[in-house]
């Protein structure tokens, strides 16, 4: 037997894990326990009981001493029907979208290669790529708007030849939807692999399905977790199956467990329940910023997605989340995400009277202010 090692655990770790990783900051959920919840994008309807009653009498016949359908075969063409998946595209399930875009950033390119997307976008592109000795590259959208500013994206994508880029549609934070032609322009400019986020397609109406038969080098990645199952983590990206085929090697086996696949299927079979779930948070989401949008001290996005984007006075975001956490509402703080989030939140639609007590919430904190 060797010596033993007197290494601490510290010199273990910064011998044996990248500095890459090292320097990352692990993706933060906040605890909500207590707290009125508009910080995740989750739908805010429980489901009713007559379906939790269908679904624990479903639950009942699975066997979980048996490993799942590796393939989830019953539980893709319950998605293709609901999501619409067109015909010839193949899908690929993943636990949550989080793991499809892990699954994707390691087959495409390899370590040194650049994933791409717009800056602000969903965080876990780039600590995925970073994660994976990948070389992020960013290009900030219009401050204004958050539009796409093409010139400098199709710019950034001949100075560094992306292996993969993605685009959030509509994009998270912001909410918005970005124009049809500046995401045909870099389908076209990219010799890459194009992946468009559709995580929040229910609430905004629109698709790039009709363009994967089109388009070899496009995927579309959802997701059902903003329809009302996030607690099932599951996700699903469509393409043609040249790409799924081997994208499926890297796929960990029985990566979709029993009970995902059994709840998923029941719940889908009800879909029209969610759809109108969906037009109720749609409806209340534009009634939600009709109210921001007139009160003094703050400045609201239109959002295309189940959120909203709130900016408050300079210097004052990480203030204003901290209060109306003290008074029962919790939200996301995205100062110092990105630049362009400078004092920004992002407000989740929750049901009427939840979204009531943040407008009063916020409306206590910003007269208090102005009466200081």
């Amino acid at each position: 037997m060797g010596a033993p090692n007197d290494e601490s655990a510290d010199e273990y770790i910064a011998r044996l894990i990248p500095p890459q990783v090292r320097a990352l900051t692990a993706y933060a959920v906040a605890d909500a326990h207590g707290l009125i919840k508009l910080d995740a994008m989750e739908n805010p309807y429980p489901w009713p009981a007559g379906l939790k009653d269908e679904w624990l009498e479903r639950l009942r016949g699975i066997d979980v001493n048996r490993y799942p359908d590796p393939k989830a075969s019953q539980l893709k063409e319950r998605l293709r029907v609901a999501l619409e998946v067109p015909a010839s595209a193949e899908m690929l399930l993943g636990n949550g979208s989080d793991e499809l875009i892990q699954l994707l950033i390691l087959a495409i390119g390899g370590p040194g290669s650049v994933v791409f997307a717009p800056d602000p976008s969903f965080a876990m592109y780039a600590l995925v790529a970073r994660a994976t000795g990948r070389r992020f590259e960013s290009v900030p959208l219009d401050e204004g708007d958050f539009s796409i500013r093409l010139d400098a994206t199709l710019e950034a994508i001949r100075t560094h030849q992306p292996a993969l880029t993605f685009l959030a549609y509509p994009n998270n934070p912001t909410g918005n939807l970005f124009d049809t032609g500046h995401v045909e322009a870099i389908l076209d400019a990219t010799s890459g692999l194009v992946v468009v986020d559709e995580a929040y397609a229910p609430f905004a109406g629109a698709s790039f399905f009709s363009q994967l038969e089109e388009r070899p080098n496009l995927l579309v990645l959802r997701t059902v977790s903003k329809l009302g199952l996030a607690g099932l983590r599951l996700g699903v990206l469509a393409g043609a199956p040249a790409w799924t085929r081997e994208l499926d090697k890297l796929r960990l086996p029985y990566n979709l467990n029993a009970l995902t696949q059994a709840s998923a299927d029941l719940a889908l079979s009800h879909y029209p329940l969610f759809e109108e779930q969906t037009r109720q948070i749609v409806r209340d989401r534009d009634e939600l910023y009709a109210r921001l949008a007139v009160m003094d001290g703050i400045r609201v996005w239109p959002s295309q997605a189940n959120f909203l984007l709130v900016r408050t006075h300079r210097g004052t975001g990480s203030a204003m989340a901290a209060a109306l956490r003290e008074r029962g509402v919790l939200v996301k703080n995205l100062h110092g995400a990105s630049s362009l989030l400078r004092d920004c939140l992002r407000v989740t639609i929750g049901r009427p009277e939840e979204n009531a007590a943040f407008l009063h919430a916020l409306k206590e904190i910003i007269d208090a202010e102005a009466s200081e």
